[in-house]
C-alpha cells in the first residue's frame, strides 16, 4: 500500500465514523468518485502532503432549502474553500441549458454564502498536475500561513509562503514591496533561499529577473 493509499483510507474511515447525516454518510460509504480521487492522488496529497481539514462530499443547505454537495470543502478555522472537479463530458460537451443554469446559480450561492471557490478540470489533473498544484498552493494559501522551516528567518519565511501563494515567478521588486524592503535586501533574501535549495532561479543569467519554487 502507498503513502497516499494509507493516508486516504485512514482519512475517508474518519469521515464515515464522524458523520451523522444519513445522506451524507451513504455517498462516502458509496466511495468518491474517480474525478475527486485523482485529484486527491496526482494533485493534493503531492502538493500538501495531508488531508487535514478537508471534507469530502460536505453537505451545504441552499436557498430553496434543500442540500448540495460539495465534491471537496476546505474549512482551516472555520474558513470556506469549496473545490469542485468537473468531468469534460457531462460539464463540457453535454451541458444543456437548464443544467449549465443551475450549475452557475450553485457557484453563485456558495459565493453570496461566503465560499472562495476553485472548480478543477477533469483533464487539467491528467494533463497538466503541476499546474494544478500550484493552484491548490495559492488556494489554500489564501486561508492560513502554510508551514515553512522553523531555521528560516521571518524574512525568508514569508517570501516562501508568497512564492507559494504565487501563479508564476516571482520578482525582487515584487517581494521588496510585499516585505517593505529595498530592492538589494530582496535580492539578498532570494539568492540566499536558492543557495537553500527553496527557489530556483526562474529567468535571466547575468542579472536574475524571477524566482520560483524549488522542483
Amino acid at each position: 500500500m502507498s503513502r497516499f493509499e494509507q493516508y486516504y483510507d485512514e482519512w475517508l474511515q474518519e469521515q464515515i465514523t464522524m458523520e451523522t447525516s444519513p445522506i451524507r454518510l451513504a455517498l462516502l460509504q458509496k466511495g468518491l468518485g474517480h474525478g475527486t480521487r485523482e485529484f486527491l492522488r496526482a494533485v493534493w496529497f503531492p502538493a500538501i502532503g495531508n488531508f487535514n481539514h478537508l471534507f469530502p462530499e460536505w453537505e451545504v443547505r441552499d436557498f430553496n432549502n434543500g442540500y448540495r454537495y460539495l465534491d471537496l470543502a476546505y474549512m482551516p478555522g472555520g474558513a470556506k474553500g469549496g473545490i469542485e472537479i468537473q468531468g469534460f463530458g457531462p460539464h463540457a460537451r453535454d451541458l444543456d441549458v437548464r443544467r449549465f443554469k443551475d450549475l452557475c446559480r450553485r457557484h453563485c450561492l456558495l459565493a453570496l454564502d461566503g465560499w472562495t471557490f476553485l472548480p478543477i478540470a477533469y483533464p487539467s489533473i491528467t494533463e497538466e498536475p503541476q499546474l494544478c498544484q500550484q493552484l491548490v498552493l495559492a488556494f489554500i494559501g489564501r486561508f492560513i500561513a502554510t508551514d515553512v522551516s522553523a531555521s528560516l528567518s521571518w524574512l525568508e519565511a514569508e517570501t516562501v509562503r508568497l512564492a507559494r501563494r504565487m501563479l508564476r515567478p516571482l520578482t525582487p521588486l515584487e517581494l521588496a514591496r510585499h516585505l517593505r524592503v529595498c530592492d538589494r535586501q530582496a535580492r539578498r533574501i532570494l539568492h540566499d533561499l536558492v543557495e537553500l535549495q527553496i527557489l530556483d532561479v526562474a529567468s535571466g543569467s547575468h542579472r536574475v529577473r524571477t524566482f520560483q519554487l524549488h522542483r
